[in-house]
This record gives C-alpha cells, sequence and structure tokens, in this order.
C-alpha cells in the first residue's frame, strides 16, 4: 500500500475521525465506521482533498466508486477532477443492460455489476472505496473495469487493514490508501 501522506497532519486527523466499533458485524471484528468521519466537516473536506490533490495531474477520465460507502467519497472526487462518475453496484440495482463480477469478501461471497457502456475503451479509470481488507471487492472492480477495455490508473481507500493483504490481490494495480491500521 502506497501512504505517501504520512508526514500530513490531516491524515492524523481524519484517522482520528474514524470511530472503530469493537464485535460489528460479529464477535471479533472491528468495524471502521466513516459515518463520524462524514460528520466532520474538516475531516470530511481534508480526506476527498488529499485525493484530489493526488488525482489531479493523473488524466483521470472515469472515478468508478464501490456501493455504497465508495459512493460518498468518489462522486466528489469525480466532479472535483472534471470525470465522469461509475457506480459500481449490488445486482439488480442498475436498470439496463450490465456486466457482474463474483468476488468473495471477509464474510461471505457477492457479486459488484456495471452498466455497459458507462466506461469506454481506453479510459483511464480510479477505482475508490471506502476500505480495503481482503481485496475481493476492489478485484472484482478492477476486472469489470479491465472487461470493458478501461485501464485502471490506481485504486484508492479512505482505509486499509494492512494486516488482510487486500493489495496482493489487485493484481499489481497501485493502491493509495490514507489511513493503516490493522484489521482485528
Amino acid at each position: 500500500m502506497s501512504r505517501e501522506d504520512e508526514g500530513d497532519k490531516r491524515v492524523a486527523d481524519i484517522d482520528a475521525a474514524i470511530r472503530v466499533v469493537p464485535d460489528f458485524p460479529k464477535p471479533g471484528i472491528k468495524f471502521r465506521d466513516v459515518t463520524t468521519l462524514l460528520s466532520n466537516y474538516k475531516a470530511f473536506k481534508d480526506t476527498i482533498d488529499l485525493f484530489v490533490e493526488r488525482y489531479s495531474d493523473k488524466k483521470i477520465d472515469v472515478v468508478a466508486a464501490i456501493e455504497a460507502r465508495g459512493f460518498i467519497f468518489g462522486a466528489p472526487i469525480a466532479l472535483a477532477l472534471g470525470a465522469k462518475f461509475v457506480p459500481l453496484r449490488k445486482p439488480g440495482k442498475l436498470p439496463g443492460e450490465t456486466i457482474s463480477e463474483a468476488y468473495t469478501l471477509e464474510y461471505g461471497k457477492d457479486c459488484m455489476e456495471m452498466h455497459v457502456g458507462a466506461v469506454t475503451a481506453g479510459e483511464r479509470a480510479l477505482v475508490i472505496d471506502d476500505l480495503i481488507a481482503t481485496g475481493g471487492t476492489l478485484r472484482a472492480a478492477i476486472r469489470l473495469l479491465e472487461r470493458a477495455e478501461a485501464e485502471v490508473v490506481e485504486c484508492a481507500c479512505v482505509i486499509g487493514l494492512v494486516d488482510q493483504k487486500g493489495q496482493e490481490k489487485l493484481g499489481g494495480t497501485p493502491l493509495f490508501v490514507l489511513v493503516e491500521c490493522e484489521g482485528d
């Protein structure tokens, strides 16, 4: 995981704004709750600003965000970068023709869909989510975008659970996280 902003006080403030909820959704899990980050105007703005600063010169055409918390961060980043926003959703949530990708998460299996034609060949894509753990969700997003012949420039998450080794599943796609922590 790449974390070049370690000296930036904003990262420490973002980290402090994220609540840790023990034993959720099941015993032994420490859930990272971004709703407390979202209710802190400065920390939320700093989160968006740090991502925009990182990607402003990378010629991003598409910001693809993963349902649902990824949408919260992806939409304002797309607007600031002048890129289109593409939602990656759970099955049955998008009207019209979609492509899908099944994946495994830390608690089971799931599937993600994207509209056919949402991304065109050669577009430069950034994938956004709130958190990376085992990497299955991000890997599915990368596969969807690559099937549409987009170039996935990087994946970006607010939180990275370093002990879960999710980056290993990304097939060489770079990963940037703001806040690194242990999963358990």
